[in-house]
């Protein structure tokens, strides 16, 4: 049951009074953000993020990104969890940054979100992680289809590239998808990064850049 605090009521509020704001804010969006269906999504989200470093940030995020989601993930607990973990593992303490955003536009261009699916060269789930990874990640080789652990492993892999490639995200997907040298995979999730996940990229930066 979620929580009945002071606080928690408070920020369920804030959040209903961010997505009533955000309703008139545009005529694209405005039919999924007025959908009662969000409404409790975003609270219970909210009471559960505990990785969001601000509650606003948290709001925002998952009213940005839920509407776009549902169209393609219909479970509303595997939407929740994808979200949250795209956000989380993006923003872990200590390590670089992220793009969330990022993060859904390779789940969205590799599995189409499918935690079930496999690829011709035996990579499995939702950022198809190669199945040698598990182990070297201390990790179970059953955990590929299970969404919080595939995306660990898959935003450590992508994160190692990023850093490996100094930050040239074109050249660090090419790396993921092991197609170095081609453009076509590279431009492909950047199209999809830029065209349907982008929105709240930006969330948390102030805090992330303090952490050490």
């Amino acid at each position: 049951m979620a929580c009945s605090t002071p606080s928690a009521r408070a920020w369920r509020k804030a959040a209903a009074l961010l997505l009533a704001w955000l309703a008139l804010a545009g005529p694209a969006s405005a039919d999924a953000q007025r959908d009662p269906e969000l409404r409790s999504i975003v609270a219970q989200a909210i009471d559960a993020a505990e990785c969001f470093p601000d509650k606003f940030d948290s709001a925002v995020w998952f009213t940005m990104m839920e509407p776009k989601l549902r169209r393609i993930v219909r479970d509303p607990a595997e939407r929740m969890q994808i979200l949250k973990t795209a956000f989380c593992e993006a923003h872990r303490p200590g390590l670089q940054r992220l793009p969330p955003g990022l993060v859904l536009a390779v789940i969205d261009i590799e599995s189409r979100f499918d935690r079930w699916a496999v690829s011709s060269a035996g990579a499995v789930g939702l950022m198809q992680v190669m199945p040698f990874w598990p182990e070297q990640l201390g990790m179970k080789r059953h955990q590929l289809t299970q969404i919080e652990a595939n995306m660990r492993m898959g935003c450590a892999i992508l994160r190692f590239y990023l850093q490996r490639e100094k930050n040239d995200v074109r050249r660090a997907l090419a790396r993921y998808n092991g197609s170095v040298g081609r453009r076509e995979y590279p431009d492909k999730v950047v199209g999809r990064w830029t065209r349907n996940w982008n929105g709240a990229d930006d969330l948390g930066m102030s805090k992330v850049t303090s952490t050490r």
